[in-house]
């Protein structure tokens, strides 16, 4: 044991609903190594170093930390024990200073008052050190996503951590933050931190990690030395099964203009222009892609095409017929099919059952109506050949749709719109937070509508999913595009750049 800076032993951790996300989970982590927790949403990565770190309790099992049985009642236990966490959506008040968030709730509050200006020095003696980049009297809610998160990290150091939890840490970079930030964490592990760095993505585990722990389903499936495997060998321990790791994309000559959009602007909740003043359009057998960091108009800007917001536009058209504003039935009835971000809130309705969720759109037509009536025998045979084809594994067609897993609720979002052999397909984060094998499927039914002739809006935060998929690529920052590039993954520095809202010369 002496050889672990840390050692979970036997973890077990379930949540009200019989939820069981750790399931006698055993991790040994060496001092000095950047060990990545690998798998994919649900696996339980998170739910256990929230454990580690005391934002849960464990139902039982045992740590070790420093070679001593550890009892972890508080995240005030953890920090004392000097083991800090970045979390995937930060912990940071947006109207306080960066030197009063690091602070915050340490010490009392009469030592915080007097010793602020120390507290601003060790700060910015800190940032010149590890080359972090922080002004300690800055608001955060003025910094770039990427800044804050440096604000984070800074806040563990701050702190003394000898172990750092990283939770996704790339997730809402460009290219070029997240290049940056893994060479950090290199340095970091080369002055002598512990790192745990959960990911789903398999080449930063490759770039970066020392040792991989893979989880699935609440379980160790094995623990490897990075230098031994390669991203299929990951990808298989993952999922269970071969995964298909490049996607086959055939050439296709995009035909006429299908979908198009003049001068959109979309305001949000508190009358704030997000979408400002875009225009494009889409053609047959195209996929357009809208790459950019979450939080930059993508969200708005699907909504307001979907009709489901206000929006403002001098001109919209689909398949040649003039839409309105808030003109929804008529964008369906023209063709239009739409796969949300947010398939929980937008994409299903998680009390009804598997077979209601897929005639959501369709229970009042023929063969699943009559006569004002529903036919349950229409409705549960269409359900079965869906889930037949597509498949989804769903115990009974009548259980919830709430008791499946994410990726198989976005099976059968993704089936019942395709179903409808779209004209023209808004796609918006199409494989956030489901598996590797899932999501495999999912672009494949993506590109498989293209190729049968459909106009696809694709609009994603995962840059490998853009290159992948898209024959444009649209980059989105503050409500604008920044510009457009074809899908060369050479291009993808110069993409970052755009995403950080730097214009760039893209030439053909």
């Amino acid at each position: 044991m002496e050889d672990y800076l840390v050692r979970m032993e036997n973890i077990y951790k379930s949540f009200p609903g019989g939820v069981q996300a750790n399931r006698g989970i055993t991790l040994e982590v060496r001092p000095g190594e950047i060990h990545c927790l690998l798998g994919e949403n649900g696996a339980g990565k998170t739910v256990l170093m929230s454990i580690l770190y005391g934002l849960y309790k464990p139902d039982s099992g045992t740590i070790y930390y420093k070679g001593k049985k550890l009892d972890i009642h508080s995240t005030k236990d953890a920090i004392a024990n000097r083991i800090g966490m970045v979390h995937q959506h930060f912990m940071l008040v947006p109207t306080l200073t960066v030197a009063e968030n690091v602070v915050l709730g340490q010490y009392p509050a009469w030592k915080v008052i007097n010793d602020m200006d120390k507290v601003h020095e060790r700060i910015r003696a800190m940032s010149d050190e590890f080359g972090l980049d922080v002004d300690p009297a800055k608001i955060v809610q003025d910094l770039s996503v990427g800044e804050q998160q440096r604000v984070e990290i800074l806040k563990a150091l701050y702190h003394g951590a000898d172990l750092l939890i990283l939770d996704e840490p790339t997730a809402v970079l460009t290219p070029q933050e997240s290049e940056h930030l893994l060479k950090f964490l290199r340095d970091l592990a080369n002055r002598g931190l512990t790192i745990i760095f959960i990911t789903h993505k398999l080449e930063e585990v490759m770039q970066v990690s020392d040792r991989v722990t893979v989880l699935r389903d609440g379980k160790v499936v094995g623990t490897v030395n990075t230098s031994d495997t390669n991203p299929r060998e990951l990808a298989r321990m993952m999922v269970g099964r071969e995964v298909l790791m490049e996607l086959k994309k055939a050439q296709t000559e995009p035909g006429k203009v299908i979908f198009l959009v003049r001068n959109l602007r979309v305001k949000d909740a508190r009358g704030l222009e997000v979408v400002r003043g875009v225009s494009f359009e889409v053609r047959e057998r195209e996929v357009l892609g809208i790459a950019g960091v979450s939080g930059n108009g993508q969200t708005e800007l699907a909504l307001a095409l979907a009709g489901l917001i206000e929006g403002e536009f001098d001109e919209m058209r689909l398949d040649g017929q003039l839409i309105t504003k808030r003109d929804l039935q008529r964008l369906h009835r023209l063709g239009m099919a739409h796969i949300p971000e947010d398939r929980q809130k937008m994409g299903l309705i998680l009390p009804f059952s598997v077979a209601e969720n897929f005639v959501l759109k369709t229970y009042r037509d023929e063969p699943f109506a009559r006569r004002g009536f529903l036919r349950f025998d229409a409705i549960r045979d269409y359900t079965r050949s869906q889930v037949s084809k597509f498949s989804i594994r769903v115990g009974d067609i009548e259980e919830e749709i709430a008791h499946l897993s994410g990726g198989n609720q976005q099976k059968v979002v993704v089936a019942r719109e395709l179903d409808r052999q779209p004209r023209f397909l808004l796609v918006n984060q199409p494989t956030r937070g489901i598996d590797i094998g899932a999501t495999e499927f999912v672009r494949q039914q993506i590109l498989a509508e293209r190729d049968a002739g459909a106009a696809i809006l694709l609009i994603s935060a995962d840059l490998e999913e853009i290159f992948a998929l898209s024959d444009r690529i649209l980059v989105m920052f503050e409500g604008r595009f920044m510009g457009e590039v074809p899908p060369d993954p050479a291009l993808i520095e110069q993409v970052g750049l755009m995403m950080a809202g730097k214009t760039v010369q893209v030439s053909d």
